[in-house]
């Protein structure tokens, strides 16, 4: 092969002044064909976690830098709507409302830049003052998240001047009113140089209580489903109940379902999959779906005590390669 072409002078070249290299050898060629399987054969961490309710859990780049996560949601803008005045509980972190946390942003650009993790704000959680009376309510709301959050401006950005990927919806709280609506105009934010993704965080019971209406929008790019806390979580006497929810929900109208799980056993009621049952029983009832996007835990605290996400990223996302379960590399043999 010719590797150079300087204006192509190569061209005014004698047939016999162009050298023939031989063939590669066929194991190097084998070798060069291994190590490229093997960088697309790895599995990118698919895997969510809540971060942002314990100050004992790390710092955010803390929990980017380990490799484990695709998504980070940071945890949680819980007073929003009816005329109140936004506010953010991180809990022992900082205090966002008083301008405490804006040393996040680096964290964030960290996260995004360094890491390769999208960085999400999580609006709602099982404590808060939130609802959203009005069309025009969810117009007003979705303008504070994008000028406090993402690519708009303001004064009092309550995470620094970092632009977060998108906004989760775990609504827990309330009803559904509108919820579709603040979809709508959060997605209208999005251009062709930052998209705004979003994702929400529905109980496993299908339909949703909170969330259906944003969730039909179709508008959704990830729905991480709470399946624990519930009838229909897994156990190994619960089989056929869990296939038939998972199912409807990824029968619904979004590009990726993520399967949400606690990270230990005390970090939910009840709902807990050990590793060793994740890897070996779980996973295959869910990740035949095309939808199947990885999973979700709840939370980061419940993470680092016990290294759930580090004994199972090597198995919860598909393949980049989908031929790969099949294909077998014959023995080589020298010529």
């Amino acid at each position: 092969f010719i590797t150079h072409h300087p204006k192509l002078a190569f061209a005014t070249a004698s047939w016999s002044d162009m050298a023939i290299r031989p063939p590669a050898s066929p194991l190097l060629l084998a070798a060069c064909l291994l190590l490229a399987l093997s960088g697309r054969l790895r599995a990118e961490p698919c895997i969510a976690v809540y971060w942002g309710q314990d100050g004992n859990e790390g710092g955010l780049r803390d929990a980017c830098a380990t490799g484990n996560y695709k998504y980070v949601l940071v945890a949680f803008l819980n007073q929003f709507g009816g005329g109140q005045t936004p506010q953010m509980n991180l809990a022992g972190h900082c205090d966002p409302n008083s301008g405490g946390c804006t040393f996040l942003s680096s964290d964030i650009i960290s996260c995004q830049q360094d890491y390769n993790v999208k960085v999400m704000l999580s609006l709602g959680g099982a404590r808060g003052s939130y609802s959203l009376v009005s069309q025009e309510d969810a117009r007003e709301v979705a303008q504070y998240i994008y000028n406090s959050f993402l690519g708009g401006s303001s004064p009092n950005r309550p995470l620094g001047n970092a632009v977060l990927d998108g906004v989760d919806l775990d609504i827990e709280i309330g009803g559904p009113a509108h919820y579709d609506d603040l979809v709508r105009y959060l997605k209208a934010y999005s251009t062709a140089e930052k998209r705004v993704y979003l994702s929400a965080a529905p109980q496993c019971v299908f339909p949703d209580a909170h969330l259906q209406p944003a969730i039909d929008t179709g508008l959704l790019d990830y729905v991480w489903v709470q399946f624990y806390n519930n009838y229909c979580q897994y156990s190994p006497g619960n089989v056929d109940t869990f296939v038939r929810v998972w199912n409807q929900w990824t029968s619904t109208s979004v590009s990726k379902v993520f399967l949400g799980l606690p990270a230990s056993p005390q970090a939910a009621g009840s709902g807990y999959v050990a590793p060793e049952d994740l890897i070996n029983n779980v996973l295959p009832l869910v990740e035949g779906s095309e939808k199947y996007g990885g999973i979700m835990l709840w939370n980061r605290l419940s993470d680092v005590r016990n290294d759930y996400s580090a004994r199972v990223k090597d198995y919860v996302c598909p393949n980049d390669l989908s031929f790969t379960s099949t294909m077998r590399i014959k023995p080589l043999t020298k010529v």
